[in-house]
């Protein structure tokens, strides 16, 4: 596998446990924290709803691109395996800040700005998504070698 079939591979593997993840929390206790991964309606082009599997493959294009930069800072930077788990929350971090205009600027019902339940699944969710990162790296780079 190229560095950018590993990159897609992982984007799409754990931008799917994030979104898994946040639909499951928004499915036990309600808040809206799937809907806010997926909402693009404050976007002009967007404004009418999209279907879920269509909102859902923009999100996993984010994620694909999160996963191409790693993989190639990885390979490029020659980064060790601990490196790689700083490397990846360093990635991951600003994402935990999207929540904010993500939730002032959307249109349908999402959780508040201030929302500390939505803020602290939407924290885990991402910690989550950076914390998969290096294992699924690792996994399809020794897969790759074999």
């Amino acid at each position: 596998m190229t560095f950018k079939q590993i990159g897609f591979a992982v984007g799409i593997i754990s931008g799917t446990i994030l979104g898994l993840f946040l639909k499951w929390i928004q499915g036990l206790t309600g808040i809206k924290v799937y809907v806010l991964l997926l909402n693009v309606d404050f976007i002009p082009v967007f404004a009418s709803t999209l279907p879920e599997w269509l909102e859902f493959s923009l999100h996993l294009l984010v994620s694909c691109g999160i996963g191409l930069v790693f993989v190639f800072l990885m390979e490029k930077l020659n980064v060790s395996s601990r490196g790689a788990w700083i490397l990846s929350l360093l990635l991951t971090f600003p994402t935990v800040f999207l929540y904010f205009p993500l939730s002032y600027l959307a249109v349908q019902d999402v959780p508040g700005l201030f929302d500390e339940m939505a803020i602290t699944f939407w924290t885990i969710g991402h910690l989550l998504y950076g914390l998969s990162l290096p294992p699924l790296y690792q996994f399809f780079t020794k897969a790759n070698h074999k």
